[in-house]
C-alpha cells in the first residue's frame, strides 16, 4: 500500500494544516506575482515543507478540495503554496470559454489540478475526463475527485500516445509530474509497463461529439498525442481551445506549425505552455 493510499482512508481536514504552518500557506498565498513575490514564497514553502515533516496536506484550491503532497511533485507545491501563480493566463482563458455542458479532457491530469478547476466552474451538465497512467499519482486524483460533489469528472488510468496498447512509463520519483513514455532527462527515473491508447480512441469510447478544450503536460510526448489525432480525426473533434505544455525541445516535429495548419490560432504563448484557439 503506498502512503497516499493509506493516508485516504482518514477523512478529509485531518491534514488540515495547523498554527504556524498554516499562517505562512496564507501568506504564500497572498503574494503578487513578481520577482520579489515568488522568491519569498519559495523561501517559506522550504519553511513549511521542513515542519510538515512527510505529512499531506488537507486543503481548499483552485474552487477545489485537495489533499496534497508537496514533496515529490512539482505540482502539489505549485497548487498548495502558490495557487495565484499557477497557469494564471491559461486558466483564465480557459474560464472565459467555460459554457453549460463544457466538454474537456484533462490529458497528464496529475492530482487534478485542472479537471477540478473546471468541475468547479462549469456546473452539472459538464463531461471532464482526466486521463492519468502514473498508479500512485492516479490513486491522488481519484480522492481529490472523491472529496468534490462535482460528479461531472472521469478518471482514466492510462497513457494517451500514438497507438494503443501497453508502454512504457518512466518515472521521476524526485518529480512525480515528469513521468513521460519519453525517457525523462533524471538519472533516478525509474519505469513502469502501463496500458495505453489514442486520442481519437478515448474520444470515441467516451462517446465524445465535440471536445471543448483540452489540456496535454505529457512532458514532451504531446506530439504523439496529436500528429496522428490532427491528421486523421474528424475536424469536427478539434478541441476548440488547446493548452499545450511547451515541449519543443523534445518534440520530433513542429507542433505549433501543425495546429496552425489545421485552422488554430495562437492566443498566448506562456513560460510553460502554448494557448491555441480554433474558429
Amino acid at each position: 500500500m503506498t502512503i497516499s493510499s493509506f493516508n485516504d482512508t482518514e477523512p478529509f481536514g485531518r491534514f488540515a494544516p495547523r498554527s504556524l504552518a498554516r499562517t505562512m500557506i496564507e501568506m504564500t498565498r497572498s503574494l503578487p506575482e513578481s520577482w520579489l513575490g515568488r522568491r519569498a514564497a519559495y523561501g517559506l514553502r522550504r519553511l513549511v515543507i521542513n515542519r510538515l515533516d512527510g505529512a499531506p496536506v488537507d486543503v481548499e484550491t483552485l474552487g477545489a478540495r485537495m489533499r496534497l503532497y508537496p514533496y515529490d511533485n512539482v505540482c502539489e507545491k505549485k497548487i498548495l503554496f502558490t495557487p495565484q501563480f499557477f497557469d494564471r493566463q491559461e486558466r483564465a482563458l480557459l474560464a472565459e470559454r467555460i459554457g453549460d455542458g463544457f466538454v474537456f479532457m484533462d490529458v497528464g491530469a496529475n492530482v487534478g489540478a485542472y479537471a477540478l478547476f473546471v468541475a468547479a466552474l462549469a456546473g452539472p451538465r459538464a463531461r471532464i475526463l482526466a486521463v492519468e497512467p502514473q498508479p500512485d499519482i492516479f490513486e491522488r486524483l481519484v480522492f481529490n475527485i472523491s472529496l468534490n460533489p462535482f460528479g461531472t469528472i472521469k478518471a482514466v488510468a492510462c497513457a494517451v500516445a500514438d497507438r494503443a496498447g501497453e508502454l512504457t512509463l518512466f518515472l521521476d520519483h524526485e518529480n512525480r509530474g515528469e513521468s513521460s513514455v519519453k525517457i525523462v532527462g533524471s538519472g533516478t527515473a525509474k519505469s513502469v509497463r502501463v496500458p495505453a491508447t489514442t486520442l481519437a480512441d478515448l474520444a470515441r469510447e467516451e462517446g465524445f461529439e465535440r471536445i471543448d478544450a483540452i489540456k496535454l503536460d505529457v512532458e514532451g510526448a504531446e506530439d504523439l498525442i496529436l500528429e496522428p489525432f490532427l491528421q486523421h480525426a474528424s475536424p469536427s473533434l478539434f478541441p476548440r481551445l488547446v493548452i499545450l505544455e511547451d515541449g519543443s525541445g523534445r518534440w520530433q516535429i513542429d507542433l505549433p506549425a501543425l495546429l496552425r495548419e489545421k485552422g488554430y490560432k495562437l492566443l498566448v504563448k506562456t513560460r510553460m505552455n502554448f494557448v491555441f484557439e480554433r474558429s
